[in-house]
């Protein structure tokens, strides 16, 4: 494939807290040594990158996303429906999505699989219209997106941390009311993700049970307990165990209306897609990556 295709290279030179500017050379070095045929594009802003990578896939070129879960969830939805595959190279802080699909962070591995051009194809996600990858979530989530996005100056995965702890300092908890299926559920407590893939926020499984490609979302929301109790079972989270706990609750659906007793926004990809009342639903297997093809 990498002698056939063309591919158009999009760049976050923001992503990762300006890391990308610091890997680029690596990034053309990995694709000239496996000549891979492409032309590199510095986004201005994710609406850029979307638009670069429609116009690219009118004209057969594969576009690959060289940055962070954000940008690769905006020219992911604008793919979905497509033939013309997905590439990523990750760079950016979370890297949630390629650590779900199996994309090494290591720039010559992940250039290797491009070279390569497997493909596999999976579910996209959707709320009040607008598509993401990953996880759509609001509650306590919601303030500590917010956070996070806000910190530009804390490195790596260690922003989610921070953002949670802040988050949980000024939290009370909500008033949910979800219609999953048309099967009405309501709680008290601090938050709703309805998740296309396992991860997000750096490595935090809080949907581990999770597929990309099961035509499901899974709906995970954890009711009231104390701010000691919550705090204490955050580690649980990386490892996917906190689904053991009384206080979370995950059910499978198709589409989940979510409604609370005051304003969230819904965040997704780590980006703010869309404020409550939201609608959320999976596109089954609408998109195709180049990604290694998942075990049985």
């Amino acid at each position: 494939m990498s002698s056939e295709r063309r591919h158009l290279v999009l760049v976050n030179p923001t992503a990762g807290g300006g890391r990308v500017g610091q890997v680029l050379s690596q990034v053309e070095r990995a694709l000239q040594e496996r000549r891979i045929a492409h032309r590199l594009v510095r986004t201005t802003s994710v609406e850029h990158g979307r638009r670069e990578a429609l116009h690219a896939a009118a004209g057969a070129e594969i576009p690959v996303v060289v940055g962070g879960d954000g940008l690769i969830g905006k020219v992911g939805g604008a793919l979905a429906g497509g033939d013309v595959p997905l590439g990523v190279i990750p760079a950016g802080r979370g890297n949630d999505f390629a650590r779900v699909v199996g994309i090494p962070t290591d720039i010559p591995l992940a250039a290797d699989l491009l070279a390569a051009g497997t493909t596999r194809t999976i579910d996209v996600g959707e709320v009040n219209g607008r598509r993401f990858l990953c996880i759509a979530s609001c509650g306590f989530d919601s303030d500590a997106n917010r956070i996070a996005n806000e910190a530009r100056l804390v490195p790596g995965n260690v922003v989610y941390l921070y953002a949670a702890l802040r988050a949980l300092a000024g939290w009370r908890p909500a008033c949910f009311e979800i219609l999953l299926d048309g099967k009405r559920h309501e709680f008290v407590g601090y938050s709703i993700a309805a998740a296309n893939s396992k991860s997000y926020g750096g490595g935090m499984f809080v949907a581990p049970d999770a597929e990309l490609d099961d035509g499901k979302l899974d709906v995970v929301w954890t009711r009231q307990t104390s701010k000691l109790h919550f705090l204490a079972n955050l580690p649980k989270v990386f490892k996917g165990r906190h689904v053991r706990n009384d206080e979370v609750t995950v059910l499978r659906g198709s589409e989940v209306e979510i409604r609370a007793d005051r304003d969230f926004a819904v965040y997704a990809d780590g980006d703010h897609l869309a404020s409550l009342p939201a609608t959320v639903r999976v596109l089954p297997r609408a998109l195709k990556v180049i990604a290694p093809t998942p075990g049985p």
